[in-house]
């Protein structure tokens, strides 16, 4: 079976999807249907997807996966972003090497739980 074509490889506009048939009893079904948000994605952003969920959502195991930077990383799944309709945010600052230093040093104190170390310096 073909996979679903999301755009025209004449002019690059939406394809519509406008008949449906079910091999099993021969019923065929017309009219407009959508498609929904992850029709709209190439199959190397469904690729993308795929390893970003494998990974847990985490840009940095998918850098050695892909063989690609962070930055480029980051830019594609705001593309993803952007394809599927959804404004792209801007990513949370990250935490200052003095700031890091400090939660380090509260646990090697025991001010803080290695619990909240991990807390802290993943920003949540």
């Amino acid at each position: 079976m073909n996979p679903l074509l999301t755009t025209c490889p004449v002019c690059g506009d939406r394809l519509s999807v406008t008949r449906f048939h079910c091999r099993g009893c021969d019923t065929t079904i017309d009219g407009h249907f959508e498609i929904g948000r992850l029709g709209r994605l190439s199959a190397e952003q469904v690729a993308f997807i795929e390893t970003f969920i494998r990974c847990e959502g985490k840009l940095s195991r998918m850098e050695p996966e892909l063989g690609m930077s962070y930055p480029t990383l980051r830019a594609r799944l705001g593309d993803i972003i952007r394809t599927l309709g959804f404004p792209v945010g801007s990513e949370p600052p990250r935490m200052s090497d003095e700031e890091r230093h400090r939660v380090l040093d509260d646990l090697a104190s025991g001010a803080i739980t290695p619990e909240e170390a991990m807390l802290q310096l993943e920003g949540e």
